[in-house]
């Protein structure tokens, strides 16, 4: 079976122009469990209404589409150096200056020029992406209004060809106080090679519900309502069956029940994997 992860672009990374360049990558638990960004690779432009176990979010894009999961590595990136940073013993703050070669090279994307350019698509994605929801982080619950970034600015550029050379990123204070309180988790690096928006979701929410346990299990339709897919649940159902039979998503195997219309997450670490290979024998799973 073809490899179905996108190749790791930067295997020996340049350690002379970094900031913190071994920071691990750390995702927000928030925005892991609830469908904040599209899956689309196309510009989403429509307003989306999330409602699950008393939290509401609504999400209003620009005219350029509302931010998508790929430009979540900006976010994901962004709180992995301020982690790393207080790990290290430092002060930080909302404010994070970052060199953009380091960010594409950490994320997995190419670092030619038409890249760049991409990049800055995404903070005005991120910038014109509205949320207003009461998600407590902290220990602070509000009805709260934000943009995904408050502000981005290019602060050097390249005198050769105007390129991005450092940029300032200002995280909305929701995101800040989530990291504050620690409310977050790691991923995997590999996190970064998968292909598609749903995948990098799904890994999301295995992350987040799974964890460290052998296994977890949702219902299809609760599944499709937490990815925030737009298809209907039957074309999210035969890709479900799809990934059940690539099984590429790091540190977690899918199985899907056709007679219980579940799905189970299990942790290829754990000993879930007999029981999920025991299921398979009995005919039981897809």
């Amino acid at each position: 079976m073809p490899n179905k992860l996108l190749p790791d672009r930067h295997p020996t990374p340049d350690f002379f122009i970094c900031d913190i360049f071994d920071a691990i990558p750390k995702d927000d638990i928030h925005t892991m469990e609830h469908p904040i960004f599209s899956l689309a690779t196309k510009p989403d432009t429509r307003i989306r209404y999330y409602e699950h176990n008393g939290n509401s979010i609504e999400v209003v894009p620009s005219v350029k589409g509302i931010a998508t999961i790929w430009d979540k590595d900006i976010w994901i990136y962004a709180i992995s150096q301020l982690i790393a940073a207080r790990n290290r013993g430092r002060e930080v703050t909302r404010t994070v200056r970052v060199t953009v070669y380091d960010l594409l090279v950490n994320t997995n994307r190419h670092t030619g020029g038409d890249h760049y350019k991409r990049l800055q698509a995404a903070f005005e994605r991120l910038a014109g992406t509205r949320i207003t929801t009461d998600i407590t982080t902290n220990n602070t619950r509000i009805r709260h209004g934000f943009g995904l970034l408050d502000e981005w600015s290019i602060i050097e550029k390249s005198p050769v060809d105007e390129r991005m050379v450092a940029v300032e990123l200002v995280l909305p204070k929701w995101l800040f106080n989530s990291v504050l309180g620690g409310e977050f988790l790691t991923l995997n690096r590999d996190y970064f090679r998968l292909r598609g928006g749903l995948e990098r979701r799904l890994y999301e929410l295995a992350r987040k519900h799974c964890g460290h346990q052998p296994g977890w299990k949702i219902d299809l339709e609760l599944l499709h309502k937490k990815t925030g897919s737009s298809g209907v649940v039957k074309k999210f159902r035969e890709k479900i069956k799809v990934l059940v039979k690539t099984n590429h998503l790091p540190d977690y195997r899918i199985t899907y029940n056709l007679k219980s219309d579940q799905i189970t997450f299990y942790n290829r670490k754990s000993n879930g994997i007999q029981k999920q290979t025991n299921d398979i024998i009995q005919g039981t799973l897809f």
